[in-house]
């Protein structure tokens, strides 16, 4: 039902920034909460932001509020992440998801992207 593209991973250095990218497409689009993951190896994946198409609420995990913010453009299909102030613990593979529930989405989304790696540097 939902189709997720990410793109714009790349190495920057630490107190850099960087902009990661979903495209996003189905016909259920619209009624989709839309998320971002990040999962380092040997950790566990874990939530990073949400974002609904329609606007309102939004969420952040703790490590990341002040300097990631999740943004949309319903024109394009695409949320976007913006990443600032980047610290080399914030390397990770990052994943876009989507679910047609909030709560559904921060446990376990019905649809993953495939990822892209996000490298900081010292």
């Amino acid at each position: 039902q939902v189709q997720l593209v990410e793109s714009g991973g790349g190495l920057v250095q630490a107190g850099g920034s960087l902009r990661l990218s979903c495209a996003a497409s189905g016909r259920t689009l619209s009624r989709y909460v839309m998320g971002w993951f990040r999962q380092a190896p040997g950790k566990e994946r874990e939530f990073v932001a949400a974002i609904r198409w329609s606007g309102g609420v939004t969420d952040y995990a703790d490590s990341v509020k002040g300097r990631f913010t999740a943004s949309r453009d319903n024109a394009k299909n695409t949320v976007y992440l913006q990443m600032n102030s980047l610290k080399p613990e914030d390397t990770a593979v990052y994943y876009c998801a989507s679910d047609p529930i909030y709560t559904t989405l921060i446990r376990m989304p019905a649809y993953w992207g495939q990822g892209t790696q996000v490298t900081v540097s010292s």
